[in-house]
């Protein structure tokens, strides 16, 4: 046997072999172009659907109602004030005079040596307020804060580091002023209800006298101990606002005029400045110009991978797709077709300026939507985002679904939202005496908390700022964003949940000062708003009422009012939420997916034809192989026999001989 084929005969089996099997493997090389092109096609498809993602993406912008009805704040002189406002904000103009700024309340120790000299230890309580005819009011919205001196830290320093680590709404610092070093706090807010009461429990057992830790007590009330010096006084910013005499506890004031932001930097006593609110028609115009380009992207994109050059004669991987043009039809459509109910005017893309071109991309005309935006008939927010327009003042739109119908839809209310109560059924108390009427355990919207309040005597109104600046304080409260009102008729009290609806509920549970300061509560939880969309039940959760059928997902809350019929809702979808829901479809469905399923399916295909002949390619090769090495072999063979015979023959002797 021949260990190397063509050896023995001269044949190159090899070469034979291996020149026939690359004839048997062209259809294995079909394959692999058939599967590299579904892999193209795979690779457009996930570029189509990349684009389209990246277009829905671009569409939340536009579908935002704020971004059409931005407004802009210009302040005249920008060292005064910073202002800024927001889309609630009424276009016009306003004369404004910054008197005074607001100031934090800050008082100061005496002079200490060193800031290691000794000060004392015990237990320091901070109260909010305001000093007014020589009375202190208490904060009813910030509770009394108790700071805890160890002896360790009974230094100057130690006290000042122990009060700012206390977060107590305080702050301590420590000036030396040539002469000594002098411990400084200040409220940590601004405005005179902000103002400081510190009293003290010394470890020197002497809560008043001028040693020890009650060196830092201050009472500027009449008959009150006030071992600190006042240095700033608490006040309120003062300003006039066409002609109207303005005070805020902040110089960040948001509520002197709705939807304007005023942060005062500077006040110039006499001098009127003036605040001009205009429509952002920039933001507008930057969000349209957006949109028309996100499009023409997406279109680029959806034209590289579908078109025919006719020049070249060559197609593009999905030219003649049905797919693409799907995608193309569906989105022309949806821009194409007016809005029916929009309620601002506008149904269309060619009245703000935007219109397609003979090569499929959008062309936007500034000239023309900046004319829409100066018009004020018309609503551009309407043309792109979901709005609601409501025509009761106290109903206001929310949101909506993408499932939500366009239409005009009637409100009826059953149940305006309500609040959480508990009502004292006696006069309180007006004497908190220490262990005996001091506790109070309360569940504020299924939250417990226990307070204690400070002994002494009261007014009505000082106990209600107590116990409301006591349970707002609370940390359980605090955390979880809930906060009460405390108010007083008659010297009977009533504890009030800021929340509405079923949530909100106000329990007093217990506590030695229960019976003397509410006797036997009258406890009534809040209830939810109820009412009809278009005569369907809608859902009621505090004051927002949700639709259900052609409303479903429609939004609204009802402030106040009565029942009763409450007007009408116009609501439609803009372009942006329509081309959202269309392409969220293209991308969630399987117009796009059913393809790409296709194809893998098709390229799994292909592999398992390519295992198939690889395997039969094996079993031919060996085939082919088997057959030339035997005939090598025999070749061989009769190779050796015809060397022999020839041999032999020139051994015979010769005839002639």
């Amino acid at each position: 046997m021949l260990s190397s084929p063509g050896i023995g005969s001269g044949l190159d089996v090899n070469g034979i072999v291996g020149q026939l099997m690359a004839i048997e493997r062209q259809p294995l090389a079909a394959l692999d172009n058939k599967e590299a092109k579904q892999q193209t096609r795979l690779t457009a498809f996930g570029s189509l659907k990349g684009a389209l993602s990246a277009f829905q993406s671009s569409l939340s912008t536009l579908s935002d109602p704020a971004k059409f009805t931005a407004v802009t704040a210009n302040f005249s002189d920008v060292t005064l004030a910073s202002v800024s406002a927001t889309s609630s904000a009424a276009v016009g103009s306003h004369s404004v005079e910054i008197q005074t700024l607001a100031q934090s309340h800050k008082l100061k120790s005496d002079n200490f040596l060193t800031t290691s000299a000794a000060l004392g230890s015990g237990t320091l309580t901070i109260q909010f307020g305001t000093y007014s005819g020589g009375a202190f009011t208490l904060n009813p919205d910030k509770a009394a804060q108790s700071i805890t001196i160890s002896s360790g830290n009974s230094s100057l320093a130690g006290v000042r580091d122990t009060i700012n680590q206390a977060s107590a709404g305080v702050t301590a610092s420590i000036v030396n002023d040539g002469s000594g070093n002098r411990l400084v706090i200040a409220s940590s807010d601004t405005g005179l209800s902000n103002a400081l009461k510190i009293t003290t429990t010394d470890a020197d057992t002497t809560n008043t006298d001028n040693a020890g830790l009650s060196q830092l007590v201050y009472d500027a009330s009449t008959g009150g101990t006030a071992n600190l010096t006042q240095t700033v006084a608490a006040s309120n910013a003062t300003l006039v606002i066409d002609g109207i005499s303005i005070s805020k506890a902040s110089n960040k004031i948001t509520d002197a005029i709705e939807g304007v932001t005023f942060n005062l930097l500077k006040a110039n006593a006499g001098t009127i400045t003036s605040l001009n609110l205009t429509r952002d028609t920039a933001s507008i115009q930057s969000t349209v110009s957006s949109f028309v380009k996100a499009f023409n992207d997406l279109n680029k994109t959806i034209v590289d991978l579908s078109k025919y050059d006719a020049n070249t004669k060559q197609a593009s991987i999905l030219t003649g797709d049905s797919t693409v043009r799907s995608v193309q039809s569906q989105l022309r459509n949806v821009m194409s077709n007016p809005l029916t109910t929009a309620g601002g005017g506008l149904s269309i893309l060619a009245e703000v300026g935007i219109s397609f071109q003979t090569d499929g991309t959008l062309k936007l005309d500034p000239a023309k939507l900046s004319s829409v935006m100066s018009d004020p008939t018309k609503d551009v927010s309407t043309l792109f985002a979901s709005v609601g327009k409501t025509s009761d003042s106290l109903v206001s739109f929310v949101s909506a679904k993408t499932d939500t119908a366009n239409g005009k839809y009637s409100l009826n209310i059953s149940q305006i939202a309500t609040q959480g109560i508990a009502v004292g059924s006696t006069a309180a108390a007006l004497t908190i005496n220490s262990g005996v009427n001091d506790k109070l355990d309360l569940t504020i919207d299924g939250v417990n908390t226990s307070v204690t309040l400070a002994a002494g005597t009261y007014t009505a109104t000082s106990l209600a700022a107590e116990i409301q600046s006591r349970i707002n304080g609370s940390s359980a409260i605090s955390s979880a964003g809930i906060k009460v009102t405390l108010s007083e008729s008659a010297g009977s009290l009533t504890v009030t949940s800021n929340r509405y609806g079923s949530a909100s509920t106000v329990l007093i549970t217990g506590g030695n000062g229960k019976l003397s300061l509410f006797g036997t509560p009258v406890e009534t939880s809040g209830i939810d708003v109820a009412g009809t969309i278009n005569g369907i039940n809608a859902t009621g959760s505090g004051q927002t009422l949700t639709g259900a059928a052609d409303s479903i997902g429609l939004v609204l809350k009802i402030t106040g009012g009565g029942t009763g019929a409450r007007g009408n809702i116009d609501f439609a979808h803009g372009f942006g939420k329509k081309l959202d829901k269309i392409v969220g479809e293209m991308l969630n469905g399987r117009l796009i997916d059913s393809r790409v399923d296709g194809i893998n399916a098709s390229i799994k295909d292909i592999n398992a034809q390519r295992d198939t002949l690889n395997r039969r390619l094996e079993d031919t090769e060996k085939r082919i192989r088997a057959q030339y090495t035997a005939l090598d072999t025999t070749i061989a063979s009769m190779t050796q026999t015809s060397n022999f015979l020839q041999q032999q023959l020139s051994n015979l002797p010769s005839t002639n001989s």
